[in-house]
């Protein structure tokens, strides 16, 4: 019978010394680490034969060069190379998206004293034709991931070298803006490498029946991935991201796989700024940097631009940082066209002050990937413009507070920072209170309001999204008629002086909608429950259909009674602003595409079919469509001649889009 050496709950347990091997674990025996426990080890730790580690918690490594992380074999003659010995768990399968896991924490050991294999359990759900993952295991062998569903270790299908085959595993190039093929037969390249695994015949089970019928699908099988984990140290430079490639005109140039970028490529947060041409814009594409984490702990993104109480305590501070990419949401390939992702979670951050906006609370867990996205490639003034990873490193899922210093168990040092921003994030939620979708106002005194050319924390939406903001017209408020047909933003901004009182129209496009819950914060942290008032004495507000102005307070979630709103900042005036009660748009589009070179028309999920006609300046009717059905894109088949057109789409039941081209 297995011995449990020492079980750990709700405490600190320390040991230190100076030795190669501070803890050992026999054969037969169990060192048991309890869910939320904190394990020291001021020295070297070791296993022989099934000696093991099961680790629920959180466990430090703290030693010297000369102390060893080591799994013995049976006759403790050399390295067991199997695994099954330093395992991390994951406390909670059914719910993994909350679970609490096993974390192991490792500094100052040399990596070439490093020989242990440890065992990650991993679950997530699948992103669609690429899973985007981190591999923190140093020198693991790529085909170790394939192997049958029933054999621990790999992802229960079979990696080959195939471009395309979705079978193949590609790694994201910084310097290129290229997915590199890695063949099998290579070990892990780096330790923040980000990785894309072919996911086809990727196991994808069906939620367990103990969670919410309208969970998310395809929460995935609990894998155990096995490998040699990377010690500390770990820095990674930001500078030339796509510095020097030419994108061509509409990305159509070609990468060294005869790839055009803009089949793969995209830009969440500088797609707003030349709505029509985006890849015009001079910043569109570039300094965009995709990493994996390193570590088997978790890492702190939420500060990384800021200054704290002066200095930046955890060696972090890249004030020129735009945002951060941290959920892949899902991947779509489209044949012979390309492949993007829909439904990202995305943090931006303020010019100058880089307080946060957006989805707040930015934990990226042991295994999981993020993008980085700086507004410049120009040298920091008085900042290394490198991002290092150490002391990113945090047990807790939730980001730090304010405090005094920097560990991975303790708060984070005060920011100092004046200009605050206040956010407003409006979440939808169904019949039964689960989150269908969200989306995030925010102002602050430098933002602008209105659409514009300059940076700013504004990130756009697809046609598939539910709920999201418009651009806002920055005399009047409500609707910017000028944009109205062309794009809509999940974080949108405006200046929190000129822009008081005026409207920013919601919209919402899901009959699922029942209810909308509001969640406030100030410089990142959530204002108290049932409070309105922010620090300078005003709050937000709605308007609904019915004209009624209402305060909006932390935490309240309110009924759906329309499916258009306004939001303010400070009271408005009673009076109807221009364009405010204008008709919601349409989620279909005329929109330029540079992969067919070429107008389509993008339609609303909600339309079935559509009737389309095209007319030049003259009124000449050019290209008439009927009972065009709205499963694909629409190609508006024109040569190009310079002219402008008007395009028109009716649906089935009538709402109608309208759009001038030139082409």
């Amino acid at each position: 019978m297995k011995k449990n050496l020492l079980t750990v709950g709700f405490l600190a347990f320390t040991l230190s010394a100076s030795a190669q091997v501070l803890v050992h674990v026999d054969k037969n025996a169990v060192f048991y680490v309890g869910e939320n426990a904190l394990v020291y080890s001021g020295g070297g730790i070791q296993t022989k034969d099934n000696g093991t580690y099961d680790i629920h918690g959180n466990m430090m490594v703290v030693g010297t060069g000369t102390d060893v992380i080591k799994t013995l074999n049976s006759a403790g003659t050399g390295d067991k190379l199997d695994g099954g010995n330093i395992i991390l768990r994951l406390n909670n399968p059914a719910a993994s998206a909350t679970s609490t896991y096993g974390q192991l924490y490792i500094q100052g050991v040399a990596q070439g004293n490093i020989s242990a294999v440890v065992d990650k359990e991993y679950r997530t759900p699948k992103h669609g034709t690429y899973q985007q993952i981190a591999l923190p295991f140093n020198n693991k062998t790529i085909s170790s991931l394939s192997g049958s569903s029933s054999t621990i270790g790999t992802l229960g299908k079979t990696f080959i070298n195939t471009r395309y085959s979705q079978n193949e595993v590609l790694t994201w190039n910084n310097t290129t803006v290229v997915s590199d093929n890695l063949a099998v037969s290579s070990v892990t390249p780096k330790s923040t490498t980000y990785y894309m695994l072919g996911s086809k015949n990727l196991d994808s089970n069906n939620p367990p029946t103990s969670m919410p019928a309208n969970a998310p699908a395809a929460n995935g099988t609990v894998y155990t991935l096995k490998g040699v984990p990377f010690t500390n140290g770990v820095s990674e430079k930001l500078l030339n991201a796509g510095a020097g490639i030419n994108f061509g005109n509409g990305g159509n140039n070609k990468n060294s796989y005869n790839e055009r970028y803009n089949s793969y490529h995209g830009d969440d947060w500088d797609a707003a700024l030349i709505p029509s041409n985006p890849w015009s814009a001079v910043t569109f594409g570039k300094n965009i940097y995709q990493f994996g984490n390193p570590y088997l702990t978790n890492l702190d993104l939420t500060f990384i631009g800021k200054v704290e109480g002066g200095s930046p305590t955890d060696g972090n501070s890249i004030p020129s940082i735009q945002g951060v990419r941290y959920d892949p949401g899902t991947v779509v390939t489209v044949p012979n066209v390309g492949t993007y992702s829909v439904g990202a979670k995305i943090i931006n951050f303020t010019s100058g002050t880089s307080s946060p906006v957006g989805d707040i609370g930015l934990i990226i867990k042991p295994m999981q990937t993020f993008v980085v996205k700086l507004r410049n490639n120009n040298p920091e003034v008085n900042f290394d413009k490198t991002l290092y990873f150490d002391n990113l490193r945090r047990f807790k899922s939730t980001a730090r507070a304010n405090g005094t210093g920097y560990s991975v168990t303790a708060a984070r040092a005060a920011d100092g920072n004046t200009d605050t921003v206040k956010q407003l994030g409006v979440i939808a939620l169904d019949e039964s209170g689960q989150e269908l979708g969200r989306t995030y106002y925010a102002v602050y005194p430098t933002a602008t309001s209105g659409q514009t050319s300059n940076t700013n924390v504004q990130s756009v939406l697809d046609n598939q999204s539910i709920i999201g903001t418009y651009e806002e017209d920055p005399v009047n408020g409500g609707f910017d008629m000028n944009t109205y047909n062309s794009y809509w933003l999940y974080i949108n901004e405006a200046n929190e002086n000129d822009f008081k009182g005026k409207a920013i129209p919601l919209a919402l496009y899901s009959a699922g909608i029942k209810s909308l819950k509001f969640e406030i914060r100030e410089n990142a942290n959530l204002i108290a429950d049932n409070a309105h008032a922010l620090s300078t004495g005003i709050g937000f507000y709605y308007k609904a259909a019915n004209g009624e102005i209402a305060e909006i307070k932390q935490n309240e979630i309110i009924p759906v009674t329309t499916d258009q709103y306004s939001l303010y900042y400070d009271k408005p005036a009673t009076v109807l602003g221009a364009n405010e009660g204008a008709v919601k748009p349409s989620r279909t589009r005329v929109v330029y595409s540079t992969a067919v070179d070429g107008f389509l028309v993008k339609f609303d999920p909600n339309w079935k079919k559509a009737d389309i006609q095209v007319y030049d300046m003259s009124g000449k009717l050019i290209i008439s469509e009927k009972n065009v059905l709205t499963n694909t894109d629409f190609n508006i088949n024109l040569q190009k001649s310079n002219n402008a057109y008007i395009v028109t789409a009716v649906s089935e039941s009538g709402e109608k889009i309208s759009s001038k081209i030139i082409r």
